[in-house]
């Protein structure tokens, strides 16, 4: 997966990355390139700064250039809605976070411009990491899940191996295969390519990459029937709404939301609502204190707590 990175970094950067021990490697989170600051290589939850005979290596203008000639393809003006979001979705699921000059129109965010800070966060496909909850998720259906955790804890992961579980379906527990629509906004969850997703996702999997979450589930619901609806970090009214809608028509809905806990979700005005009225009969909360994907507890509508150890 570090392949789909490498190609967009400058060559100096490039070396730099392969220099690093293969087991370490293995274990790179975010790759930050700000120009004139040192490059800094997050391994293992740890800031990691690479060498060069001249020492630490001090990120150039010129870097910058080159990473931003690749991620917009030699067209920058093909990029200005992820530019207006400040990030750009890559092959392989990577996310590539932008910073520098804001443009406003009428106080709304237009582009940014001089860009000057990159961070890569490397996806990582896990297949199996969702299987150990099925036991708590399934129980004659899909229950209606909402994957809480802080950023980096694994809840696209997860979320991602739910979507590949439900699609193919488990004949040794004898959970049958459902559609699976895909609402991915950012394109993190199925990281399609001219449309065609290039993870694994199962064989009954409709995916709506790069379209708004709300106004995609609705057109999923209204255009490709789903069984289940898998949707990544909800958080406005207008998603709420629509998960609403989705549920009242008899979809089942795997999500996730930024935060430590459930209290702390509770605490969104917007999400508040969801969860007052029961719509998610598990809440899974994750922790990165070990390591991204450890589930800390999860929550249950009609009985008690289930920790997981």
């Amino acid at each position: 997966m570090l392949e789909d990175v490498l190609r967009i970094l400058p060559e100096t950067i490039r070396q730099l990355l392969k220099n690093i021990e293969p087991a370490l490697q293995n274990k790179i989170e975010e790759i930050r390139v700000r120009v004139s600051r040192p490059l800094e290589v997050m391994i293992a939850g740890k800031p990691y700064y690479p060498t060069s005979s001249a020492g630490v290596y001090q990120v150039k203008g010129d870097d910058a250039a080159f990473l931003l000639s690749q991620l917009s393809q030699y067209s920058i003006y093909a990029f200005e809605e992820e530019l207006r979001r400040g990030f750009i979705t890559i092959k392989g699921g990577h996310r590539v976070g932008l910073a520098g000059k804001v443009v406003l129109d009428k106080g709304q965010v237009k582009t940014l411009r001089d860009i000057s800070s990159f961070n890569i966060r490397i996806a990582r496909e896990t297949i199996g990491a969702a299987e150990r909850l099925v036991s708590e998720l399934y129980q004659g259906r899909w229950l209606n899940t909402l994957i809480i955790g802080p950023p980096q804890a694994g809840k696209t992961t997860l979320l991602r191996d739910l979507a590949r579980l439900i699609s193919e379906g488990m004949p040794e527990r004898q959970i049958p295969s459902l559609k699976v629509g895909i609402v991915d906004e950012r394109s993190e969850i199925a990281a399609s390519m001219k449309g065609v997703p290039q993870l694994q996702l199962g064989g009954r999997v409709d995916v709506l990459d790069g379209c708004p979450k709300a106004e995609g589930m609705m057109m999923m619901i209204r255009s490709m029937s789903p069984d289940v609806l898998v949707v990544d970090e909800i958080g406005r009214k207008e998603d709420v709404i629509a998960v609403q809608e989705a549920l009242h028509a008899g979809v089942n809905v795997m999500t996730t939301a930024h935060g430590f806990s459930v209290e702390d979700v509770k605490r969104r005005p917007a999400l508040q609502e969801l969860l007052a009225q029961g719509a998610f009969e598990r809440q899974i909360e994750l922790t990165r204190r070990t390591k991204p994907g450890v589930v800390k507890r999860i929550h249950q509508q009609k009985r008690n707590d289930v920790i997981i150890q």
